[in-house]
């Protein structure tokens, strides 16, 4: 992601309860809000406990969920556009998830995250669930059944269901979800826009960091990868573009058009995107390794910014090239970009096709993608670890610079250490930010001056052939800080605690001791 504004709207509090089937309320000996467990005395039996409501990230302890393993995520969704000025910004939103699983755990139970959408009708393999207000902690609940929490002032939105029979580890299993609701404009823990953002032309839909759960029921944490299709249907004339390749052209009927777009690599929920608006969707074109580009712009960016555009998108191919001569093959099954005129005042690396706000300057292009290797391909686990995506990607903005004849990554250090900071700026540990934290300007730049000193810490053999073997090693998967020091310590043979302690955990500007030769 690359940050530049933030909006502020206060988020009042709403718990949204269904009802409809009879809950037993006698409580089991034992039993916590975790769900029941088997009978006791019954030890070669499996016992069926609740899946977590949280993947335990500290940061975002509700994102994600446990008990099961997402594999595919089949998004069928229909979405009107608000209506023109004085209307209000509000639109309308119909879909259907069809998430196929699978469970690592006996299952009673488990979640799903879905934020500010109504849930219609729920299955599981086919048996439809009831929907009921959610039970005190503890109470046993009879049947298949599904309630849904969404509490914003707590930022708790857990939609819980309950399958019968129910699920064995290692079970697969398909969850088919209708819902909807109106769309407005949701925001994230910073008061930033993200999620489904409402444009009055359609929507740009940016989800970093656990911002999907407002458009899909999703286990939103980029530790539960998995692959996407998508098809969505918006009114004839409005262009939907989202992860992925088309794999059959758009059709059109009845004054609406279906795109259809499909991701079969793995891919974190906080990357998935479904843009709508007055796209000129362009022409297919090739990276020099293949690669297919696909280039969604806003027919209402300004002259200025459409020249801007045009000019940064021009040197994709080339980008392409250049990193992938230092970090190996382009790691997904196309690239792109989706141009729109409006703003969440950011871009984000949404996977294969990173959104821009208002322009694609030639940085913010080289910027989101390089995510695609260092936080799209290699996630961090743990949201602490975001300087990982945000170093990295800083840092081959810095290489990308140098190669195409700007000024050296070493100039880039230079000018980023030399002036004079406050003590505030070197306080924040870049390798612990806090959940407020994640894109403060030192996660992005001392996360990449960390990486420079690291490259003259170990020359360049050894920090290239370890950077490769971090994107082999955790391919399509997550990594944390510790697990890449021992990369980097394994091809190297040095011990580099004192280094990473200095970069990423002091809480004082690091000493002036690295310079490329």
């Amino acid at each position: 992601m690359w940050k530049t504004t933030t909006g502020a709207i206060v988020n009042g509090r709403r718990m949204q309860l269904a009802g409809g089937l009879a809950v037993a309320l006698a409580v089991v000996g034992g039993i916590g809000a975790t769900g029941a467990v088997a009978a006791p005395g019954t030890p070669n039996e499996p016992r069926y406990t609740a899946g977590a409501p949280g993947v335990g990230d500290a940061y975002f302890p509700n994102a994600g969920n446990g008990g099961y393993d997402v594999q595919h995520y089949d998004l069928d969704v229909t979405y009107a556009p608000p209506a023109a000025e004085p209307a209000p910004l509000v639109g309308q939103f119909e879909g259907t998830a069809t998430i196929d699983l699978v469970a690592t755990q006996d299952l009673d139970r488990f979640n799903l995250d879905l934020r500010g959408m109504t849930v219609g009708s729920l299955t599981v393999d086919g048996k439809p669930a009831t929907a009921i207000a959610p039970p005190p902690a503890g109470a046993v609940v009879e049947g298949a059944a599904y309630w849904h929490v969404q509490d914003d002032a707590e930022r708790v939105w857990e939609l819980t269901v309950q399958p019968r029979p129910k699920l064995k580890a290692g079970q697969t299993a398909q969850v088919v979800v209708e819902y909807g609701g109106p769309t407005t404009r949701p925001l994230d823990i910073e008061d930033a826009p993200y999620g489904w953002w409402t444009t009055r032309d359609g929507a740009i839909v940016a989800s970093e960091p656990e911002g999907s759960m407002t458009w899909y029921p999703v286990s939103d944490h980029q530790t539960d990868k998995a692959s996407y299709s998508f098809a969505i249907t918006v009114p004839e004339g409005k262009v939907a573009v989202a992860n992925g390749v088309q794999p059959k052209p758009e059709e059109t009927s009845g004054g609406w058009t279906t795109w259809y777009w499909d991701a079969p690599d793995q891919q974190a929920s906080y990357l998935t995107t479904a843009s709508v608006g007055d796209f000129d969707l362009r022409e297919t074109y090739l990276s020099s390794s293949g690669v297919p580009i696909i280039d969604a712009v806003d027919t209402k960016l300004t002259p200025s910014r459409l020249a801007t555009t045009n000019a940064s998108l021009a040197r994709q191919v080339e980008m392409i090239d250049f990193f992938e001569s230092r970090f190996g093959d382009y790691p997904f099954n196309s690239f792109g970009a989706i141009v729109d005129n409006d703003s969440v005042g950011y871009a984000l690396e949404t996977q294969t096709r990173p959104v821009y706000s208002s322009q694609a300057s030639q940085g913010t292009v080289a910027h989101e993608l390089a995510h695609q290797w260092f936080g799209n391909s290699v996630s961090p686990e743990r949201w602490q670890d975001i300087w990982l995506n945000e170093g990295w990607a800083t840092y081959a903005t810095w290489m990308w610079t140098e190669q195409s004849g700007g000024i050296t990554a070493q100039q880039a250090y230079n000018n980023w250490y030399a002036p004079a900071r406050n003590a505030e700026y070197w306080s924040l540990q870049i390798g612990d930010p806090g959940p407020l934290g994640l894109f403060a300007s030192p996660v992005y730049n001392r996360g990449a001056g960390t990486l420079h000193a690291l490259r003259v810490e170990l020359g360049d053999e050894a920090f290239f052939a370890g950077t490769r073997l971090w994107l082999e090693r955790y391919d399509d998967s997550a990594g944390t800080a510790e697990e890449f020091q021992a990369v980097f310590e394994e091809v190297s043979g040095e011990d580099l605690d004192a280094f990473f302690q200095i970069w990423l955990y002091d809480q004082v500007k690091p000493p002036a001791t690295w310079t490329l030769p």
